[in-house]
């Protein structure tokens, strides 16, 4: 089996575009795929940590080509040991992060488990009683991953941790907002940080829009402004790591297709 290391990652965040980049990344013809998107190698706690197989990483790319490897995940950047475990498999890779706005984050990951059948509170019951739902829990435990609709967003923390693992120029922070309004500008800083070819010309992608179910409840006002009270200090962090380029809430929380949304933040490294 190939020795060959994926040399870049895109580690989050969930809900902000990551399957729609990756659809963009395999087409690239300096770029190798894995055989699916989100791997979930790194946060897997059924392996052996001690001695990990990365044989079984090589599998995924039978096949895909001499080009660069890259895997995208988004829970990297969440769950707690996954950077950890990412840097001592290469500490030279290349990370890639999207952010959004986290109330509407969280919205859109309410939306999704309500849709797959796993929610059965309310937007406004689950955001409220997430701390104490997910208290007293393993640490590996799936609720903590469907039901961290607040604790995804806590952005300052993940790159906090990310950046005491990673020199600041082997990371490319970029926004939901932006790739969503100007795919091409993004695609150019990627190609650029990871020193490729420019992308070919592609339609504008976004992928995973929310499913067109009934759902039982909208977010209101008192939900979006609790969430930025609760997530004050991670945003506040996170505007500090990025110089400012990056700060939630914005005037106009992102929503695809809106004329309002925020101008394009310069990509951060």
């Amino acid at each position: 089996m190939s020795d060959k290391r994926i040399d870049c990652f895109v580690a989050g965040v969930q809900k902000a575009g990551t399957t729609s980049l990756f659809g963009l990344l395999e087409n690239h013809p300096q770029l190798a795929a894995p055989s699916r998107k989100e791997l979930h190698f790194f946060d897997d706690e059924r392996r052996d940590w001690a001695a990990p197989d990365y044989g079984e990483l090589a599998r995924f790319y039978t096949g895909s080509g001499d080009g660069m490897r890259f895997e995208v995940t988004p829970a990297y950047s969440f769950w707690p040991q996954s950077m950890d475990r990412l840097q001592r498999y290469n500490p030279d890779a290349r990370i890639i992060l999207l952010f959004r706005d986290p109330f509407e984050r969280a919205w859109s990951h309410w939306c999704m488990q309500y849709a797959r059948g796993k929610e059965t509170l309310s937007f406004a019951s689950a955001i409220r009683t997430e701390r104490h739902r997910l208290e007293g829990l393993p640490p590996d435990a799936v609720e903590r991953r469907y039901f961290s609709y607040v604790g995804r967003g806590r952005y300052g923390s993940q790159l906090r941790r990310i950046l005491a693992l990673f020199p600041r120029d082997q990371l490319l922070l970029l926004t939901a907002e932006a790739f969503a309004r100007d795919q091409s500008g993004i695609l150019a800083s990627i190609s650029d940080f990871l020193g490729i070819d420019g992308f070919p010309p592609m339609p504008p992608a976004w992928e995973h829009r929310r499913p067109a179910i009934p759902y039982p409840c909208e977010p209101r006002d008192e939900d979006r402004a609790l969430i930025y009270d609760l997530l004050r200090e991670e945003m506040d962090e996170l505007a500090e790591h990025t110089r400012s380029h990056i700060r939630y809430p914005m005037h106009d929380p992102f929503r695809p297709g809106s004329d309002q949304a925020q101008e394009k933040p310069p990509p951060i490294r």
